[in-house]
Formats: structure tokens, sequence, C-alpha cells
């Protein structure tokens, strides 16, 4: 039976300006830096603000009666000049942020991975022009690491569809080979193992000057990665001594010889040849000891000094004076009037939002630093305590969302180091002396139990287990496993060594 009734319910729902807010919360310093870029590219009212010396401000008459009086009809043409010339085109015509390149995004005087490559083939020389064609589109097919993912059928495949070129797959593994000849050696690799191999080729290939003892040791290397990658990859040390027929001391500098090789090859090619640049990490806090205090200060980077444009205020009141006077403005100077108005709006909220971000950013890490203040005195990992989002929520009276937020890819440089601030959160149990600890302190004392092991004999999950329980942790051998691949420690017979 059908009826109707009344259902009295509240909802809340974020505001645009809401949603861009929390957005501008959680970005990191480096991303912070970028947003700001563009907004201040974006808006002609917003500037960064001048730190001017004493005479500044009769300078800044000067500038202002070079631009002009408060003129609002001149102030009409530059309105016009910059809806023109504006790249983010605010009559939203045809462009898009597709094809828009925000500022800083640029790579001026920078080298892609592919040209740094692309140089090394001009001056190589091949049979013919077909030939280069496949190395760059061998090139064009390799990841950030320098390995070849695609398949040489796969690449036939593409020379066709792209510049129907018909070619077999056993040419394109022949120009592979030269491809791989390129620098850095170990480039173009279908696998690992291949990568590996390229490299110890190399090295024996261009090894005039090495002695006869390092010579051999990586003849026995070339001979463990094309023959015994299986056995290696798994550390079965004693069947690769049998298959080898060499001595414990022979095949450990061999291994050695191993471990020198560098498995992506392109990652250390940097920010001017490689694919990415490398991302440093930027502090957004300090927190330093001074006579026995703990002083914590947000970055400079972290509060930019913004400011709205004197003179696009200045503009702003001549129109309402002088509509207050007539009464009534052309339809230029509305247009005009209001395209200020508008981003003198934009921006005081933008800057509002930045000051909004500083004082969340230090409230929470206030609270971070009082709740772990031991840790901030010592440096030690062993006294941090036990610590959720919930424990920051409630005395700075934010959202658990909000906290979240803030210390996501946050960075905090204290007197023993650069530590993330998701490192202070951690779940905590009782230890036998029904002490609370966090399991940041767990973590801690399992790396150095590993550490500490005979690597002929490295122990299992079931001996750390035990180990931990002598210690004091009595926890399950899963949980000591779950931790294990959280410090990023293989199991025991990946970690065995000669």
């Amino acid at each position: 039976m059908l009826g109707q009734s009344l259902k009295q319910s509240q909802l809340q729902k974020l505001s645009p300006r809401q949603i861009q807010l929390m957005q501008l919360m959680q970005l990191p310093l480096y991303e912070l830096e970028q947003r700001v870029k563009e907004e201040l590219e974006r808006n002609p009212t917003l500037e960064e603000a001048s730190h001017e010396p004493a005479d500044g401000p009769a300078d800044r008459d000067e500038q202002e009666t070079e631009r002009g009086d408060g003129d609002p009809f001149e102030m009409e043409e530059l309105f016009q000049q910059y809806i023109d010339d504006d790249p983010t085109n605010y009559q939203q015509s045809g462009n898009n942020d597709e094809t828009y390149d925000a500022p800083g995004s640029y790579t001026a005087d920078e080298f892609t991975f592919f040209e740094y490559l692309e140089g090394q083939l001009a001056n190589l020389e091949f049979d013919t022009p077909l030939d280069r064609t496949i190395g760059l589109q061998i090139i064009g097919n390799l990841d950030d690491d320098g390995y070849l993912q695609r398949m040489p059928s796969a690449i036939a495949d593409d020379l066709l569809i792209n510049y129907d070129i018909d070619v077999d797959s056993r040419r394109i593994k022949d120009v592979l080979k030269i491809v791989q000849s390129l620098e850095p050696p170990g480039l173009a690799a279908r696998n690992l193992r291949e990568c590996l191999l390229l490299q110890l080729n190399y090295k024996v290939d261009n090894g005039e000057d090495l002695d006869d003892h390092t010579f051999a040791d990586l003849v026995l290397a070339q001979t463990v990665i094309r023959d015994h990658f299986e056995l290696f990859s798994k550390k079965h040390y004693d069947k690769l001594r049998e298959k080898l027929e060499v001595d414990e001391d022979e095949l450990r500098d061999a291994l050695g010889e191993i471990l020198k090789l560098n498995p992506k090859p392109a990652s250390g090619l940097g920010g001017r040849a490689g694919g990415r640049a490398a991302r440093v990490v930027i502090p957004d806090f300090l927190v330093t000891v001074v006579d026995d205090e703990l002083r914590l200060s947000l970055t400079a980077r972290n509060a930019p000094d913004l400011k709205i444009n004197d003179y696009y205020q200045k503009q702003l009141a001549e129109y309402r004076r002088k509509q207050k006077e007539s009464g009534k403005l052309t339809i230029a100077q509305k247009q005009a009037a209001g395209f200020i108005r508008q981003n003198i709006d934009s921006a005081s909220w933008f800057i509002e939002a930045i000051q909004q971000r500083q004082q969340t950013l230090y409230s929470v890490m206030h609270t971070i630093v009082r709740y772990q203040e031991k840790f901030f005195r010592t440096g030690d990992l062993k006294t941090l305590r036990p610590m959720i989002l919930k424990d920051i929520a409630g005395p700075t009276e934010l959202d658990i969302s909000t906290v979240s937020r803030v210390v996501n890819s946050k960075f905090v440089q204290t007197d023993f180091g650069t530590f993330s601030l998701r490192e202070f959160f951690s779940e905590g149990m009782t230890n036998e002396d029904g002490e609370e600890v966090s399991t940041t302190q767990v973590k801690k004392v399992l790396a150095e139990i590993i550490s500490a092991e005979d690597k002929r004999k490295p122990l299992n999950d079931s001996k750390l287990q035990r180990a931990l329980k002598d210690a004091g942790y009595d926890i399950a051998r899963r949980t000591v496993a779950k931790y294990r691949e959280q410090l990023g420690l293989p199991v025991a017979r990946l970690r065995k060594e000669l």
C-alpha cells in the first residue's frame, strides 16, 4: 500500500571553496609553491608582498604616476588587453587546461631521457635509415628505469601502424643489440637478468686496465647470471658452489661484483637526462631544542607573503566613486569593474586560505610535538608513544580527516634528522612490564635483531618472534612477518650471505 509521509533531516554539503581549502591543506610544500605560482599568474590582482627599503613608498608613488593617475578609461584598455592575451582565457574560448602549461612546468634547457639517447644514436652508423628509425622506436618504448617493456613483435606492429613500415622481429632484435650498446650499460634490457649481464659484458669487454683477480671475478659473475640466475636470485649459494666448482671466497668475490651493478640503469641519469627529476624532501616544520626548550616554527617557504595589488584596489574605488557621482557606468566600465571585483574577491579568499592553512598546520604540529616531546628531545625512536589521528584531532578540535590531510606528505626537520609526520603515528601494544609501547618501537627492535643476526644463518620469522619475546614484546608470528615486510626486509632465505 502506497502512502505519503514527511521526513526532516539535516544534510551538510561542502561548498566549492571548502573543498579547495581541504585540497590546499594537504598539498606538500613543493606543490604549494606551484599552486601559488599558478594563482599569481591567473589572478592579476594578487601579488607577492615586497619588502621595500625606506624610500620604497616614494618610488611606488612614482611608478603609479608612470602607469597613470587612475583613469578608469585606461583601466578599460588594460582589461581588454588582458582578456585578449591571457592564456587562462577568462572568455572561455577554445583553450583548456590540457593545452595550457602552468608556470613552473616548463623544462627549458633540459634534455629528456629520449633526447639523451637520441643524441647517442645520431653518432652511430646504421646500415640503412630504416634501422635508425627502428632504433628511435625502441628507445621511445623504454620506461623510466631504462627497460624495454614491449616485445619485438609489438614494436613491429607499431612501425606498421604508425609509419607503414613492414619489418620482421628478427631485424628489430638486431637493432636492439645496437641500442643496448648505448650508455649507460644495461640499457634496453628486457628483464633484470639481461640488464645485469649487459653490464658485466661491458666491464669484461672494456677491462684492459683490470687486474687478473678482478677480471676472473667478473667472468665468474657472468657465468652466475647467464647460466645460474635462478639459484643466484634465490640465494642457494651451496648449490652454486657445487655447480661452479669454486670455493666460498671465489663465489663471494663474484657476488660482490654483481652487487656493484645498477638494476635500474636509467635511474642514475638524474634530472637533465633522466625521464623524471628527483624529488627533494623539503621540511615544512623546524623543531629545535634551545636552552632546554622545544621551539617549533614553520619554514619560510610554507608561508608565502601575498597581498592584493594596490593599483587594482584604487581602480575599483574609482569606479565606485564615478558610479556614485553619475549614477551609472558604461558597459565597458561595468565589465572592467566586475572583472576587478571578482579577482579581488578570489585573491582575498586565497590569501585567507593560505593563512588558515598555516594556522592549522602549526596547531597540528604543536600538538604532535607536545605528545611526542621525549622523542623531539632525544631523537630515540624507542621513546615514541602510541599515537593515532584521534589523539591529535581532540586537542586541536579538528576533524580526523583534516588531521590526516595535514600530516599527508609533510616533513619536520629536527636536531636528529628529517622525518615524515606519518612516522609519528602508530598503534600501541603492551609489553611484558605492562607498559604501553608503539609499534614503531617494536619495529625498531625487530630491525636491530635482524641487523645483528648471523647472515650465514639468518633468523626465520618464528625465531624472530622468540627473540622479540625475550626482549619483552610478545607478538604473534604473523605480526612479526607483517612488521618485517613493512621494514622492507625479505624472508630469512633471501637475507642469507656468504
